[in-house]
């Protein structure tokens, strides 16, 4: 258990370096030193420049492609732990690997059963994530995970957009629960995009469940990748009649040809979170950061404080964050 006589220590790994440093402005705090030394073979060395023994360390890293970013995080945790550091919570706003999660077809790994694994056996005491591919994926870990929800930070901002002729939609059948959960809250209703894959990143066919005529349509979704569903589906609720389209993503992953995609879209916006760094900026993309959630979460993980009392102050028809609760 963690306790308020153990001091706080909060590091960023190579992959969140500037989401760190929005962290601890908004948790009162300077990140440490984490420096990590690389070599000409391509390894590298992750390495405190300060003493972490007796502290509550949180060391903040998504691991997106590449995998060095797991790597680097899973050294780091081992560094800690044998620094002596008390207690260490492994902050991965963007879990990678995540929709590795069950055996889909013969012969394949369960990634994210594996790197929850990895992360325990570095020594992480405590995960702290956000929107998880699926909520079950907590199940794989042997340590708390505290997870959370996109809604958290896209319920306000819904809030700011015109409630009049809002649809909230799931791009695919998989997305409902998700959204289910927004359109209630909001008291909007909800339409679905049900798809059918060739393969992994290709559509072969979408239909659409529900009425969005005359609709201003906002999906929301986890992930986006190349942007191939969600583009598809913007464009098949533009021919049934929706006004306009805009999509909520939380993980930005954006590969393949996913810029050129979204700004060739019908899409009028997609709005999606810093928990992965953007490659590259475009008019159509507005980021809203995670910064302020993290700040409190790990301040409740380490004053023994409530997770889910964060939901509630979203939920609880406010706006936004209070940041000024949260040093």
């Amino acid at each position: 258990m963690t306790s308020l006589i153990h001091p706080v220590k909060i590091f960023g790994g190579s992959a969140s370096l500037d989401l760190t440093k929005a962290i601890c402005e908004f948790y009162g705090t300077l990140p440490g030193e984490l420096a990590v030394s690389r070599f000409s073979d391509g390894e590298f060395q992750p390495n405190f420049m300060e003493s972490v023994r007796g502290c509550d360390v949180f060391i903040v890293q998504s691991t997106y492609p590449s995998s060095d970013n797991l790597m680097e995080l899973l050294m780091a945790i081992d560094a800690a732990k044998r620094a002596s550091a008390n207690y260490i919570t492994v902050v991965v706003p963007y879990y990678g690997f995540a929709r590795q999660d069950r055996k889909d077809k013969p012969r394949v790994s369960i990634a994210s059963k594996l790197v929850a694994d990895l992360l325990s056996t570095a020594g992480a005491h405590r995960v702290m994530t956000m929107e998880l591919h699926a909520p079950q994926i907590q199940g794989f870990f042997n340590v708390p995970v505290d997870h959370l929800e996109s809604s958290i930070i896209f319920v306000p901002y819904i809030k700011t957009l015109s409630q009049d002729n809002l649809v909230i939609a799931a791009p695919d059948v998989g997305a409902s629960n998700r959204i289910r959960e927004v359109a209630k809250l909001l008291n909007l209703p909800m339409v679905i995009c049900d798809k059918e894959r060739k393969r992994a990143n290709e559509i072969a066919n979408m239909t659409v469940i529900g009425d969005v005529e005359g609709k201003d349509v906002v999906l929301i979704d986890d992930i986006i990748d190349t942007g191939g569903t969600l583009c598809k589906a913007a464009q098949m609720l533009t021919e049934k009649g929706a006004k306009t389209v805009r999509a909520l993503c939380c993980h930005p992953v954006l590969s393949g040809k996913a810029f050129e995609n979204i700004e060739n879209s019908v899409l009028t916006e997609l709005v999606v979170t810093d928990t992965i760094p953007l490659k590259r900026h475009i008019d159509k993309i507005k980021v809203l950061s995670v910064a302020p959630l993290f700040a409190r979460a790990i301040r409740n993980v380490h004053e023994n404080g409530s997770i889910s009392s964060l939901f509630k102050q979203v939920f609880n028809s406010q706006t936004s964050l209070d940041l000024k609760q949260i040093k």
